[in-house]
């Protein structure tokens, strides 16, 4: 009987997850468009069908940041800073899915996964490469490049509905660049921006150090970054103000947060303290920008990072806020079938959360 169980789960999830070949950029170099290492950039395609082939779902991966030559020379060599390892197909679950019943909304539409290899949220220009690191720091010329391609194979025709979206570092990209993927579309076609996971406080650490500020100014600095940031923010902080971390590497030497990050049940009352504290100060950034009827929000309790990409998009697998899924909520904001803007109660009352 558990044979069964497990074969018929390991069914759901192949079917659920199609594979999806790579990409690589057009004329990447000759654009000045590339990864860290100088290789072409990558996304992945999976055109649209029946009323949904004129939609577009633009999705950024995420994989943190490099703040400083030393750092961008790590990651460099491995798959977040290079194209050359990239897999030569990607499973498409969650918000990227074709099969309806994991993806009511957006199943049919076409959906693109762009891969990140530029490690500054798609924001980094800077022309000249010094030859002893071979650093190319390009990620709006990729962001860019990548969607003039798409325009061409199709996205110009884009007359109906677009999105942008991402997780984690990616989602930041969408904040960022979504007054410029708003400009590319066409006028009449709904345009939308999702963020999973990407919106980030200027909060202190554990110990109640400044680092990220720190950090997010080597990001902008070492990328040349400041002139493709939005004007809107720009006009109110400083370029390294756009994002938190709570417990980077730095700040916790001796791994005593270790357990605790790895599965929240391992955490000490005071740790549990900590982050209670972070999630009221999230909450308050939150609700001191002004929440327009048209911006969503669905935040819940649940400890886990990223929520689209995988099983907990919708199903038996998908917290719940106010009876709806996270598939649910994000599809009733974008066809405006209803307002969605929930927040969760504390952990741990939350008893959906998969993990």
């Amino acid at each position: 009987m558990m044979l069964q169980i497990l074969f018929h789960v390991l069914i759901l999830l192949r079917i659920e997850a199609a594979l999806v070949d790579r990409t690589f950029l057009q004329n990447a170099k000759a654009k000045g468009a590339v990864c860290l290492d100088g290789s072409p950039p990558v996304y992945h395609l999976d055109r649209g069908s029946g009323i949904g082939i004129n939609n577009w779902l633009v999705h950024i991966e995420g994989g943190g940041w490099c703040n400083s030559v030393p750092s961008c020379l790590v990651r460099k060599n491995s798959k977040q800073g290079s194209s050359k390892d990239m897999a030569k197909q990607l499973n498409f679950s969650g918000i990227l899915s074709s099969e309806s019943q994991f993806n009511p909304d957006f199943h049919n539409w076409n959906r693109i996964k762009i891969r990140y290899c530029d490690g500054a949220s798609f924001t980094g220009d800077v022309e000249t490469v010094d030859p002893a690191t071979k650093l190319y720091f390009r990620g709006a010329r990729i962001f860019l490049a990548v969607m003039e391609e798409l325009l061409e194979k199709g996205m110009k025709n884009a007359e109906n509905q677009a999105i942008l979206s991402g997780c984690s570092a990616g989602g930041l990209t969408s904040i960022l660049h979504c007054d410029n993927y708003r400009a590319l579309i066409p006028e009449s076609a709904k345009v939308k921006c999702i963020s999973d996971a990407g919106y980030f406080i200027n909060a202190k650490t554990i110990f109640g150090a400044s680092y990220i500020e720190d950090f997010y100014n080597g990001v902008v600095t070492t990328h040349g970054a400041t002139k493709n940031l939005p004007l809107s923010c720009m006009s109110k902080e400083k370029p390294g103000l756009i994002n938190n971390t709570l417990v980077p590497p730095l700040s916790d030497p001796n791994n005593t947060w270790r357990n605790c990050k790895t599965d929240i049940r391992n955490c000490s009352h005071s740790q549990l303290q900590k982050i209670q504290g972070f999630r009221f100060e999230f909450i308050n950034a939150l609700t001191e920008m002004g929440v327009p009827s048209s911006r969503g929000y669905y935040i819940n309790s649940c400890y886990t990072h990223c929520q689209t990409e995988g099983p907990t998009w919708f199903g038996i697998h998908s917290p719940i806020l106010n009876k709806k899924t996270i598939a649910e909520a994000v599809g009733d904001w974008f066809y405006d079938r209803s307002q969605f803007q929930e927040i969760d109660c504390p952990y741990p009352c939350d008893k959906t959360c998969p993990n």
